[in-house]
């Protein structure tokens, strides 16, 4: 494993996170699940389509996952877990993203489910994610399986962690995890074996450290024009979160 990027805040890992052994107050990920998912360059607006068995897989997507390993920590949160659910403890506090937010059903999941080690009972957020339609990052099309900013920072306040803790991703992708804790005055640990996938996370990290924020843009933000997009904390408070 190697460094690909690190301040005092956040260190992004190039490697294999089963050879990781640091410390961390919270695991939140969206691991790669036996999905079969792979992508490939497309002419469409977004400039990617995301179809199954092509050419460039995406690493693990093909392997049955374990989340044993991740287990230990005190606030869990593991995306897809109805894939793999028969490997995790019984519990109460699923979370639920209905990314649909009442239009109609793609051949895609209206929602995706979280497992959480946390007690409560189950929660839901509404955040549209539906191709070009999305209520923040638009144009921000970066990873097949790319969680908004806003979800995995509800994520982390619905597991219970604490302002300042530290959050490990093992599988972070293009880094959405690792933002969203930067933008919750959290600490993050982020690892990621896919180069590809390294490259872009660091991108958005330097681009944060620069910034101090990124630019959310919601879908009714007018680029260019110098207004402020919402900051992740207003939108995980509009997010119509609640008791699912």
């Amino acid at each position: 494993m190697k460094i690909a990027f690190q301040n005092e805040n956040v260190t992004l890992w190039h490697g294999d996170c089963r050879e990781w052994s640091g410390k961390a107050d919270a695991c939140i990920t969206d691991p790669p699940y036996g999905h079969g998912w792979r992508g490939v360059a497309s002419s469409s607006p977004g400039g990617r389509n995301w179809t199954r068995r092509s050419a460039v897989a995406i690493v693990g997507t093909d392997e049955p996952f374990n989340p044993r390993p991740w287990l230990a920590f005190k606030s869990v949160v593991m995306w897809g877990a109805n894939h793999y659910a028969s490997r995790l403890p019984d519990s109460p506090a699923w979370l639920v993203w209905d990314k649909r937010e009442g239009t109609a059903d793609n051949n895609l999941s209206d929602c995706e489910l979280a497992w959480c080690n946390v007690g409560g009972s189950a929660r839901l957020i509404g955040h549209m994610w539906n191709g070009l339609c999305r209520a923040s990052e638009v144009g921000e099309h970066l990873h097949p399986t790319q969680k908004p900013i806003v979800v995995m920072a509800w994520c982390m306040e619905k597991a219970k962690v604490p302002d300042g803790a530290t959050v490990l991703d093992p599988f972070c992708g293009s880094g959405t995890t690792l933002i969203a804790a930067l933008e919750t005055g959290r600490k993050a640990i982020g690892i990621e074996i896919d180069e590809r996938w390294v490259t872009v996370a660091r991108q958005r990290l330097e681009r944060w450290h620069a910034q101090g924020r990124l630019d959310f843009g919601t879908a009714n933000a007018e680029p260019h024009t110098g207004a402020v997009a919402p900051s992740v904390q207003a939108l995980v408070g509009n997010s119509g979160s609640g008791e699912a």
